[in-house]
């Protein structure tokens, strides 16, 4: 499930990471691009690397909750367009589904960037999340279906959907935490700076903590 917005060149790399790393099980893999009012060629992009389309409106969580909605798989997984993925990240996954029982996931995540403060960034992330259970959108969650129901599906929020998402599925169960890596694009922290993007990530989580409405963090957010 990748929801994007003016993505066409990250989703082309992601699709494509896809194809290989699930090769001749690709077919048992329902690709689902939903798009948010694109002006670049995302849509055409995911139709050229058969993934199956679809329009929602603009926003992360409104996209997810769209594209599962139409989705026929039990198991869910979430993807950011900038991502990419190896046959690790499946092979990790594959395991996990061979399990048979419903459960729910992140992967450790990985910076594109090479400044050595995103390794220090990206060591963090992993570890705070398998202290906490809390998981973030670019650490590629997956859930079951059934898990997903339970908890009423993606919050229809503008902003940290992923750490209420996580902590509504935390009540269920803890995490499944993959050491199978997947890596995000560093733009978000090289555009603003490292320090900056870490220290104002914090404040809104704080602030979230605290009763912070999503669009209140939202406004804060974009702004910053």
């Amino acid at each position: 499930m990748i929801p994007v917005l003016d993505d066409a060149a990250a989703l082309g790399q992601l699709l494509a990471d896809v194809r290989a790393a699930f090769g001749a099980s690709l077919c048992d893999v329902e690709r689902i691009v939903v798009d948010g009012g694109s002006r670049d060629a995302s849509v055409d992009v995911a139709r050229a690397n058969g993934a199956g389309t679809l329009v929602a409106d603009r926003g992360r969580a409104r996209q997810l909750i769209a594209g599962i909605a139409a989705a026929r798989s039990d198991w869910i997984w979430m993807l950011h367009a900038d991502s990419r993925i190896d046959a690790s990240a499946a092979d990790a996954l594959q395991r996990v589904i061979a399990d048979r029982e419903p459960a729910w996931g992140r992967f450790d995540i990985g910076l594109s960037g090479r400044h050595p403060l995103l390794r220090v960034v990206e060591a963090l992330m992993n570890a705070r999340s398998r202290i906490t259970g809390i998981a973030t959108g670019d650490q590629g969650v997956f859930a079951h279906r059934a898990l997903l129901e339970r908890i009423g599906g993606v919050p229809d929020q503008p902003l940290m959907e992923d750490i209420e998402l996580s902590k509504r599925l935390r009540r269920i169960a803890r995490p499944r935490c993959l050491a199978a890596q997947i890596e995000t694009s560093s733009r978000r922290w090289e555009a603003r700076g490292i320090v900056r993007t870490v220290a104002l990530m914090w404040r809104l989580r704080a602030m979230y903590a605290f009763g912070a409405s999503p669009e209140r963090l939202e406004r804060i957010y974009y702004r910053g």
